[in-house]
């Protein structure tokens, strides 16, 4: 797509800081950096979200997400990790391209994700389970 960000870093019209490639993904720093070592997972060809793409092509990114996760593990020696990928503004996605990011994680430093647990009954999770079952 001839807007999208992510599109322009893949065809090279835009700087970064690659720092894994393959015929399918490109994985960059982003330029947001919440933690040093934080990287962008990108599908290669333009896809918005996760119900986008292809089984095959999802695996190709956490494939890849697997390399990069060991890479920034072995540079940075983070206490956690977190792979974060959102779909749609609800889903807190900014960038309308798949993507996913492995975000490097210290105590205390500042990032955070509010959960609020809702605890349903056991009736109503066996409900929930039998309306997406597959």
């Amino acid at each position: 797509m001839s807007d999208c960000i992510f599109c322009k870093i893949v065809a090279g019209e835009i700087p970064a800081h690659k720092v894994y490639e393959d015929d399918q993904t490109l994985a960059f720093m982003d330029i947001g950096q919440v933690n040093p070592g934080h990287v962008i997972v990108a599908l290669k060809p333009h896809a918005e979200t996760l119900f986008d793409v292809s089984q095959e092509q999802a695996a190709a990114v956490f494939k890849t997400v697997h390399k990069v996760a060991a890479a920034v593990r072995s540079a940075f020696s983070p206490e956690g990790l977190t792979v974060l990928q959102a779909n749609g503004k609800a889903g807190w996605q900014t960038i309308a391209h798949f993507h996913l990011h492995v975000l490097p994680r210290h105590t205390d430093d500042g990032v955070a994700l509010t959960w609020p647990a809702k605890n349903p009954p056991q009736e109503e999770l066996a409900a929930l389970a039998a309306r997406i079952r597959v």
